[in-house]
């Protein structure tokens, strides 16, 4: 489940949004205090943030800036002004596109959509993800040593492995659908189809058996696989 910042100081707006965009299943977080944005953002380490430009103390600018200070998680900015020099400005601050006022929430949710796979699916470079470990239950995964450590042991992935490993670490303990999963294994030098998804998983729960978790990966029949470490189930 990928976790949403929204910075917003349209009430109306910010409920529209948060009540849409749960029901597809993304964790959203309202900024409640405006003049703490940096600090919230450091507290929920959003995996995505939606930033209105008009905001009261500071603008969505300002903001960025020191967002871009610490972290490369993409940002949408919001805004009702729909001139160029906003939009270039939004760019140049380090934003990831743009969204004006008044917006279609299926547009909202599509921008939405292409950026998470341009950061962190199909079209990501693993070695630019904006975190380089990621850890859940004790299983660590570094991302560019494609390599994962659980209580001491550790085991090398192929690049496959890591990709599909680490989208079912971001959506832990919920099913990714098949179709996800063969999209984060798409590349434009070979064809990705059913049968290598059942392989590349088959590999990836040899390797977490062989650092000790044991029915980590599930399946769900016609949906797709989730991933889950259940105490007990260890070697």
């Amino acid at each position: 489940m990928y976790k949403i910042l929204l910075v917003e100081d349209d009430l109306k707006i910010a409920g529209i949004l948060v009540n849409y965009l749960k029901r597809y299943g993304y964790e959203v977080f309202e900024v409640k205090q405006l003049d703490q944005v940096f600090a919230e953002f450091q507290d929920i380490k959003p995996d995505m943030v939606l930033l209105d430009i008009n905001l009261p103390y500071y603008d969505g600018f300002h903001w960025c800036r020191l967002i871009r200070t610490i972290s490369k998680v993409p940002v949408i900015f919001i805004s009702a002004r729909t001139d160029e020099m906003n939009q270039v400005m939004a760019i140049e601050y380090g934003g990831d596109d743009y969204l004006t006022k008044p917006f279609h929430l299926e547009v909202v949710l599509a921008k939405i959509k292409s950026v998470l796979r341009r950061v962190y699916g199909e079209y990501a470079d693993i070695s630019s993800f904006h975190q380089q470990v990621k850890e859940m239950e004790g299983l660590t995964l570094y991302t560019e040593k494609a390599m994962i450590e659980y209580q001491d042991n550790q085991v090398t992935l192929t690049q496959n492995e890591l990709k599909l490993l680490s989208c079912l670490l971001r959506q832990y303990d919920t099913i990714v659908s098949r179709e996800e999963l063969l999209e984060a294994l798409w590349n434009d030098d070979s064809f990705v189809d059913d049968n290598t998804l059942t392989v590349n998983v088959t590999r990836v729960r040899r390797k977490l058996e062989d650092i000790g978790i044991k029915h980590a990966i599930t399946t769900s029949r016609g949906k797709g696989y989730r991933l889950k470490i259940v105490q007990g189930e260890e070697k």
